[in-house]
């Protein structure tokens, strides 16, 4: 992976995924959604996994760069 796009995932997975998780369940709570709590488990598990992978990658990344 390219320091570029692990950049971009990494900012999505630690910044943008999470505001945007906070924003869709405050919205969807105003509207009386009943599927806002699976929409927010959905959307939690999602950028868990996203940040796990990067984590993996980091870490091959460096073991392979000897840092």
């Amino acid at each position: 992976m390219k320091n570029k796009t692990y950049d971009v995932l990494k900012y999505i997975a630690q910044v943008f995924l999470p505001a945007l998780t906070v924003f869709v369940g405050v919205v969807l709570k105003c509207f009386n959604c009943s599927f806002t709590d699976i929409v927010i488990t959905i959307m939690t598990a999602f950028d868990a996994f996203l940040g796990s992978a990067l984590m993996i990658s980091n870490a091959n990344y460096n073991k392979k760069e000897g840092n």
